[in-house]
C-alpha cells in the first residue's frame, strides 16, 4: 500500500521531545515513531547569537546529544520554539507572574514565532527553521489572569498556546504556519522527510 513517506520505512523514527503538542503534530503525518527524552542538554545560548538563530541552535544541540552509532538506521527529530518580541527571545515563563508579564507585553502587538527543527541520522544532520508572525488583539489584565490561572502555560514559549482559549480569544491574525506556532512546522517537516 502506498505511503507518501515510504522512503523512511527502513528507519526507526525518534522524536526527542517531551512536548505533547509536537507528538500530536508529528502523528498527523501517519508515520510510526517513538518518543525518547532521555538525553537532556544544557540549553545555554551563546552570547551574541541573533534571536532568530536561537531555536535552530537549540534544536541542533538536542540532536547532537542523541547517541547514534555508525550505520545505525535511526532518524532523530528534535525541535525548539521561541517567541521573539523587539529582538528579544521570550522563552518559557519562570512562574505564573512571569507568564502574566509576558502576555502583558505581547497583547496588542505582533511577535515572531520561530521553530528550529533538526533531522539527524548516523550519516547526516539537517537543520531548518520556520517563522510565523502572530498578531495579538489587546487583552485586559483580567483576561490575561484568567488564561494563566486556568491553562497554566508555564511549558510554552511566550506563555501561550495558540490552540487554547487565548488563541481563539486573542489572536487576530497569523502570517505563516499555524502548526509552527504550536511547535512544529509540519508541512515543511514533511517536505524535508521526503528527502531523507
Amino acid at each position: 500500500m502506498f505511503h507518501p513517506l515510504d522512503n523512511l520505512r527502513d528507519y526507526e523514527l525518534i522524536l526527542a521531545s517531551g512536548s505533547p503538542r509536537r507528538r500530536e503534530l508529528l502523528a498527523m503525518l501517519d508515520i510510526d515513531f517513538r518518543v525518547d527524552i532521555s538525553h537532556s542538554v544544557d540549553e545555554t545560548v551563546p552570547d551574541g547569537l541573533d534571536a532568530s538563530e536561537v531555536a535552530p541552535y537549540l534544536s541542533r544541540l538536542k540532536a547532537e546529544a542523541y547517541p547514534l552509532l555508525p550505520g545505525e538506521k535511526k532518524l532523530v527529530i528534535t525541535a525548539d520554539t521561541v517567541v521573539i518580541l523587539d529582538g528579544e527571545v521570550l522563552g518559557k515563563p519562570l512562574d505564573e507572574a512571569d507568564a502574566r508579564r509576558m502576555l502583558a507585553r505581547i497583547q496588542g502587538r505582533t511577535q515572531k514565532v520561530v521553530t528550529g527543527v533538526t533531522l539527524r541520522t548516523s550519516e547526516r544532520m539537517t537543520t531548518f527553521s520556520a517563522e510565523s508572525e502572530v498578531d495579538f488583539a489587546p487583552l485586559t489584565d483580567e483576561e490575561i489572569a484568567y488564561y494563566v490561572d486556568r491553562y497554566k502555560p508555564l511549558d510554552k514559549a511566550g506563555a501561550y498556546g495558540i490552540q487554547e482559549w487565548i488563541g481563539a480569544a486573542g489572536i487576530r491574525r497569523i502570517n505563516g504556519s499555524f502548526y509552527n506556532v504550536m511547535g512544529l512546522p509540519v508541512q515543511r517537516l514533511y517536505s524535508m522527510l521526503k528527502e531523507i
